[in-house]
C-alpha cells in the first residue's frame, strides 16, 4: 500500500500552537502549484510503480486552495501514478473556509474525506489558539459538509489547554458526538519551541495544566468515545464503523509514501527523505531541478525503534514473533525484559503474542517507548 502526501504550506494566519512549516505568503500560491507539479514529475518513480491507495492534503491549510486547484493537482497525480479507484483522498480544512458554495464545488472533486480542524467549540479557546473561525462556524462547517454530500468526516480537537477545565472538555466532546461524524482526532496541547504559546509559557503568562488534569481529560475522552461507539485505535485517534484514517495506517504499518511540497517527508522502505522547509527555496530549487531534500538510509536499529514507536501507539501493538524474525531473538529478549515492569504495573498487556498498551499505558507511552529504545542494536 502506497500513499501520497501533499504539504500545502499556506495559512491566512498562524495558529499559536502549531510548529508545522507554514507561511502566510499566499501570493506565492501560483508559483508553488507549478513547483508541486514539477516535483511530481521528478519523483514519479519514487514508489516504484506501486498503486496509490491514499492521498492526503495537509499543511498549512489546504482549504486555502480552491476546489479547482485541488482537482487540478489530483488530475496531474492521476497522470503520473496509479491511483486506486476507491482510494481514500483526504483534505484538511479550516471551518471558516467551508462555506456551502465551497463545499458544493469540492464535493465534485475526487476528495472523499474531510479532516476539519475545529480544535474547540469555545470562542475563548479559539482566541487563545489564534484560530480564524468561531464557535458557530465550528459546528456549522460539519453540518454544511454533510449537507453537501461528504460522508467521511473527521474532527480535530485539542485538550490540555490553559483554561479548558473538565466541564468545558466534556461539552466539546458532547458536541462532537451530536454531530455524528465517524472519526475524531484529539491531541494534547504541546508547547513547541518557536510558537506563540511556548513564548507565553516561558514568560510565565501561561501555565501548563497539572498532569492529573491532563489524565482526567484523556480518560474522559476515551470513556465518552467508547460509549458513543468509537474504536480507540491509536493514542489520539478514534473511529466509528471502522472509518480509520487509512493514510495514517500506512505510516504506522510501514507502507511506502511520497511526500510532496516544502517540509514533506517520504519513505521507501529503506530510507527517508524530507524536503526543505522553505517555500521560496523549494520553488526555486524544484524548478531548477536542483537538490531540494535531504536523505538518510535507515539502520536496522532505526527500523526497530520506528517499529516500536509507531506500533505501540496503536491498538494492534508490537508482535514478539515479528521482532524475533526481523531483529533477532536477542532483541526480543531485551523487549521482554523492558516490558516486564509495565506489564506488572498495568500499563501494558500481552495478548496472543502481542504487547499492547492499556489506557494508562497510552497516557505515558513516551516513557515506555524511551525505556524500550535505549539499547543500541
Amino acid at each position: 500500500m502506497a500513499g501520497i502526501y501533499f504539504h500545502i504550506p499556506f495559512c491566512r494566519k498562524k495558529c499559536a500552537y502549531c510548529d508545522f512549516y507554514k507561511t502566510t505568503e499566499l501570493s506565492l500560491k501560483g508559483e508553488f502549484l507549478e513547483a508541486l507539479k514539477k516535483e511530481m514529475e521528478l519523483r514519479k518513480d519514487y514508489i516504484n510503480g506501486e498503486s496509490v491507495e491514499t492521498v492526503y492534503f495537509g499543511g498549512g491549510t489546504p482549504s486555502v486552495l480552491s476546489p479547482g486547484e485541488i482537482a487540478t493537482i489530483l488530475k496531474e497525480t492521476g497522470k503520473l501514478f496509479r491511483i486506486e479507484e476507491d482510494a481514500e483522498i483526504t483534505m484538511e480544512a479550516n471551518p471558516d473556509d467551508l462555506s456551502p458554495a465551497y463545499l458544493k464545488e469540492m464535493v465534485k472533486t475526487p476528495v472523499n474525506r474531510l479532516s476539519i480542524g475545529i480544535q474547540s467549540f469555545f470562542d475563548d479557546d479559539l482566541k487563545l489558539m489564534n484560530r480564524r473561525h468561531n464557535s458557530i462556524q465550528s459546528q456549522q462547517s460539519v453540518k454544511d459538509a454533510k449537507n453537501a454530500g461528504f460522508e467521511n468526516i473527521s474532527i480535530d480537537l485539542i485538550y490540555g489547554l490553559p483554561g479548558l477545565d473538565i466541564k468545558k472538555w466534556e461539552e466539546n466532546l458532547k458536541k462532537v458526538f451530536l454531530l455524528t461524524v465517524n472519526h475524531l482526532s484529539a491531541y494534547h496541547l504541546t508547547y513547541h519551541k518557536g510558537t506563540r504559546l511556548y513564548s507565553l509559557l516561558k514568560k510565565g503568562i501561561l501555565r501548563e495544566i497539572p498532569e492529573e488534569e491532563s489524565l482526567e481529560q484523556f480518560e474522559m475522552l476515551v470513556d465518552m468515545a467508547g460509549r458513543n461507539g468509537f474504536d480507540h485505535y491509536e493514542i489520539s485517534n478514534f473511529a466509528k464503523n471502522e472509518k480509520f484514517s487509512h493514510h495514517n495506517l500506512a505510516y504506522w504499518f510501514f507502507g511506502k509514501y511520497l511526500g510532496l511540497g516544502p517540509s514533506a517527508h517520504s519513505y521507501d522502505a529503506g530510507s527517508r527523505q524530507w524536503n526543505i522547509p522553505d517555500v521560496r527555496k523549494y520553488i526555486q530549487q524544484v524548478i531548477a531541478e536542483k537538490v531540494f531534500f535531504k536523505k538518510e538510509i535507515l539502520t536496522k536499529n532505526e527500523h526497530f525503534n520506528e517499529y516500536l514507536i509507531t506500533r505501540l501507539r496503536t491498538k494492534w501493538g508490537i508482535s514478539k514473533e515479528f521482532i524475533s524474525i526481523n531483529f533477532g531473538p536477542g532483541k526480543l529478549q531485551e523487549v521482554i525484559s523492558g516490558m516486564a515492569p509495565f506489564l506488572a504495573g498495568g500499563y501494558a498487556r500481552e495478548q496472543k503474542g502481542f504487547y499492547i498498551l492499556t489506557q494508562q499505558g497510552l497516557f505515558i507511552s513516551d516513557k515506555i517507548m524511551e525505556a524500550l529504545i535505549q539499547v543500541e542494536y
